[in-house]
């Protein structure tokens, strides 16, 4: 049954300034507070998504204060009528960047029944990278505070045809335009047109997943439809929150509760507006000349910085296999020595990082973005952080909300 997108019905704010009220993925730039710190002055007293989202270089501090204020900004944008006006449809996403002239998506909601981030689950949603059990029960408790919902989500679909996205770019001036706006922060532009008509949209999409195409791409007739890019462990809460609460249900209750759909933008791996970056290691807190010696140091394409020296770094002969090996010694290391361990996009700012903190910085290659699908579907999830959709400004900003409680009363 082809039952994996639905369409949604969202919320954009009404009476605000576009450009305060997005701010970006509250997973970037964990290591700069004063990214943040830029944002909250820019933001000041304005209606925000800044008051919805928990940005993580915060976690650890007030968090209980930080997670009542989350709920009472939402209940209050909804009271207030900032949020409150439904649109139902389809919303064909423009993205500009410092990086990219234009980037394509597609706001959708997925049933999360579909999904998993199991390794060995044949899913029709699946995890690309592994999945940080931990990193779910404090995301619960944020979301179980909210009565709605805001994607950074950013899925991915193997579409070398480009026969879903692209064509409604190319009627885009048939299609009401709901926003238009400079991103805050240098995060470039981004425009969203209404697909009312969502029939031949859908119809599209499930073509991706005939037995016939399955077996040619993948060797193998499991559905794979859609690969989470960014935002597994948001997905990865909405599905737990979700198994919690439909054991609470009618079976007739479970089929529309709002909490089973997650409010996503998809992407074709194909667009030429998406690059693949890696995501390098972040090491600090170690006697760096100690650690350094725990690594061996021969002729590598894998790079290790610290404020006196480079080097390069022998590790496996495979990506995914390299930053597995990676990531267990530095884990290893830390077990026994202590230190801490931070993902950070952009080549220049983890060198520069490293040096400021007199810690060690792994730079990472690139990976092939087209042997994404492929690899999961054969081999499964690959490690943590082994690669980001863009660079950090480049993440999807929050702008759309979804109710996730039942009307119910």
């Amino acid at each position: 049954m082809n039952n994996v997108v639905k369409v949604p019905e969202f919320m954009l704010p009404q009476g605000v300034d576009y450009k305060k009220w997005a701010v970006i993925a509250c997973d970037q730039f964990t290591s700069q507070p004063d990214y943040w710190e830029n944002v909250e002055r820019e933001v000041g007293g304005s209606p925000s998504t800044l008051r919805l989202i928990f940005p993580e270089v915060y976690l650890g501090k007030e968090d209980e204060k930080r997670i009542e204020a989350i709920g009472r900004a939402a209940n209050n944008y909804l009271e207030s009528g900032v949020l409150g006006k439904v649109t139902k449809g389809f919303v064909l996403i423009e993205r500009t960047t410092p990086y990219a002239k234009k980037r394509l998506g597609l706001l959708l909601c997925v049933d999360l029944e579909e999904y998993s981030y199991h390794i060995k689950d044949m899913a029709r949603i699946r995890a690309t990278e592994a999945t940080i059990p931990e990193r779910i029960p404090p995301r619960v408790i944020i979301r179980k505070g909210s009565p709605v919902e805001l994607p950074h989500i950013l899925l991915l679909m193997d579409d070398e045809k480009r026969t879903v996205i692209e064509p409604l770019y190319e009627k885009r001036a048939q299609f009401e335009k709901l926003y238009d706006f400079d991103l805050m922060a240098g995060g470039g532009h981004v425009r969203g047109y209404l697909i009312p008509e969502t029939e031949d949209v859908l119809s599209k999409v499930y073509a991706l997943i005939t037995p016939e195409r399955m077996l040619d791409k993948y060797g193998d007739e499991s559905e794979f439809l859609f690969a989470v890019g960014d935002g597994n462990h948001s997905l990865a809460t909405a599905k737990t929150c979700w198994d919690a609460i439909k054991q609470t249900l009618t079976e007739e209750e479970r089929a529309v509760h709002p909490a089973r759909f997650a409010l996503c933008e998809l992407e074709n791996i194909y667009d030429e507006g998406l690059c693949f970056e890696p995501i390098h290691r972040l090491v600090v807190g170690v006697d760096v000349q100690n650690f350094i010696k725990e690594f061996s140091v021969q002729e590598s394409p894998y790079r290790l910085v610290t404020a006196r020296e480079e080097c390069s770094v022998a590790l496996a002969s495979d990506l995914a296999g390299s930053i597995r090996v990676l990531d267990e010694k530095i884990a290893e290391y830390i077990k026994m020595h202590g230190g801490k361990v931070d993902y950070v996009h952009g080549e220049d700012d983890v060198i520069g990082l490293a040096k400021k903190e007199g810690g060690v910085a792994f730079i990472l290659p690139k990976m092939d973005k087209a042997d994404l699908f492929v690899g999961v579907a054969k081999h499964g999830n690959l490690p943590k952080k082994t690669f980001s959709m863009g660079e950090a400004v480049e993440k999807r900003y929050y702008l759309e909300t979804k109710m996730i409680v039942s009307s119910k009363k």
